[in-house]
């Protein structure tokens, strides 16, 4: 099949799947005699496996171990659940930056009944405010994306 077709069967951006080529999570494709990219069942299974992951939020090297672990099941699977187990701490991470942005969001949000002209929001005089002047202190440090706020 083209790469069009494992994308309609995937769920798959075209540049998504050039993408996890490119950094070596699909094999590279066999080429037809007009050099196409024809891809097959296995193409579309770990694609699968890859889109799983990413709904999971997991970072590209996550899935490059568990890949790597995939295409070795004779290794002991402990791997895969101290893998997962160090995902859920980056989550579990996560979600008290979250919690601290809902209470700084909160915070800013009180400053505000929305009766006056935006000459006078307390949200905005707030937000232009420096640090040190802010009545509700220093501000949450920004919050990454869970794919992108660590390594592997």
């Amino acid at each position: 099949m083209k790469i069009g077709e494992l994308a309609r069967q995937t769920g798959c951006q075209v540049e998504t799947i050039r993408y996890y080529e490119r950094e070596g999570l699909l094999p590279e494709p066999a080429r037809s005699s007009s050099n196409y990219r024809v891809y097959g069942a296995a193409h579309v299974e770990r694609l699968t496996f890859i889109r799983h992951c990413r709904a999971l939020d997991m970072a590209l090297g996550e899935i490059r171990e568990l890949l790597a672990l995939r295409d070795h099941p004779e290794r002991d699977c402990a791997a895969v659940n101290e893998l997962i187990d160090e995902h859920i701490g980056h989550v579990e991470a996560r979600l008290v930056q979250l919690a601290s942005l809902r209470d700084a969001l909160l915070d800013l949000r009180a400053r505000c009944r929305g009766e006056a002209e935006t000459g006078a929001c307390g949200i905005l005089r707030e937000l232009a405010l420096p640090a040190e002047e802010q009545d509700s202190g220093e501000l949450p440090p920004p919050v990454q994306h869970i794919g992108g706020s660590h390594s592997h």
